[in-house]
């Protein structure tokens, strides 16, 4: 394997912890849960450091990354709304924002041809607030226990910022394909 597919490596690496967190959150083991994504933290760290410090982008890194990213989030939300630390609502605004996406990349893709579609600020805060939240209910429920007020707070932060982070991505890019349709429209019509 050649020396720049390493970022990708790692990013696969960080894929397969995700068995063991569920595994973790599920059992209650709330230790093991906080070192396993301490480790997940560094590696994406490490990664990114790696891809940009070498110049070892590539496309497969850009897809590679965020994926092992969000496959984290959602299977620890998904754990953790199974044993009852989450509300199962909250799961289901961060499922279909993140359908919504997956559902409007396609369609961009199939409209417009290929594209960089770049994380909005509102967007990068919204994924701050649910790594966030879920080490905050991980800490609430193991051995550092806090006020229960921090994580109901932390919850309606990030139903609010997962409704105008979707939202967001709604209004942007179907302004940037009504556009770009608009102008293929235009093209032809001049041809």
């Amino acid at each position: 394997m050649p020396i720049n597919q390493l970022p990708n490596l790692i990013s696969v690496a960080r894929m397969l912890l995700v068995i063991p967190v569920v595994w973790a959150l599920l059992n209650q083991e709330y230790s093991l849960a906080l070192v396993l994504f301490a480790v997940a933290g560094i590696s994406d760290a490490v990664d990114g450091f790696l891809a940009k410090h070498y110049s070892w982008q590539s496309r497969l890194g850009s897809i590679l990354d965020p994926l092992a990213d969000k496959l984290l989030l959602v299977s620890s939300y998904l754990a953790l709304a199974w044993v009852g630390l989450i509300p199962v609502w909250l799961v289901a605004a961060v499922l279909l924002r993140d359908l919504l996406i997956v559902a409007g990349a396609v369609l961009l893709h199939f409209w417009m041809g290929r594209y960089e579609m770049s994380p909005s600020l509102v967007s990068k805060l919204n994924t701050v607030f649910q790594i966030v939240l879920v080490l905050a209910v991980v800490l609430y429920h193991g051995a550092y226990a806090f006020n229960p007020w921090i994580v109901q707070m932390l919850i309606y932060i990030v139903l609010a910022t997962t409704l105008v982070s979707g939202l967001n991505y709604v209004w942007v890019w179907g302004g940037r394909a009504l556009s770009t349709r608009k102008r293929q429209q235009e093209q032809k019509r001049a041809h």
